[in-house]
């Protein structure tokens, strides 16, 4: 499983961000098509994100994972793999995403927010879903050629 925590800063206002990219042992990665009225990305495909509550990026991988997916993972089972920093769009404010893997974890993905996701599925990388969200194509993308950090949008 892949995981990661996005960071946004902007002069002394930090908003973290928390997403999740798992891959499972068969190389595919579990996206969630985004519910089409969601505030970001509605019908798009995505990892696993969230927003860090005043929490160690770490932590917050571990809340989402369960909040959305009910997905339980131990911290001694993740490691950081990959850091994608990106505008998303034009004059926005640029997001410094963690992207972590989880080596192992509990449980089978399920929709548990309903109103942010429609459903998980697990996908080939070399097979992703289209529309999906830019900076996880890009990260997926990344970890599979092995490079640690990736530029978006700049």
């Amino acid at each position: 499983m892949v995981a990661a925590v996005d960071r946004w800063s902007a002069a002394r206002r930090r908003r973290d961000r928390g997403d999740r990219h798992p891959h499972d042992g068969e190389g595919r990665v579990l996206l969630g098509l985004r519910h089409p009225d969601s505030k970001y990305a509605g019908n798009t495909w995505h990892y696993l994100a969230g927003r860090c509550e005043q929490e160690p990026a770490l932590a917050c991988l571990v809340r989402e994972a369960w909040e959305e997916a009910g997905l339980v993972i131990d911290l001694a089972d993740v490691e950081l793999v990959h850091v994608v920093h990106v505008v998303d769009t034009p004059g926005s404010l640029p997001l410094m995403q963690l992207v972590f893997r989880a080596r192992r974890w509990d449980g089978t993905p399920k929709v548990r927010e309903s109103d942010k996701c429609l459903s998980w599925q697990w996908w080939p990388r070399d097979e992703l879903p289209d529309p999906i969200v830019s900076y996880t194509r890009t990260a997926i993308t990344a970890i599979a050629e092995g490079r640690p950090y990736s530029e978006l949008g700049w």
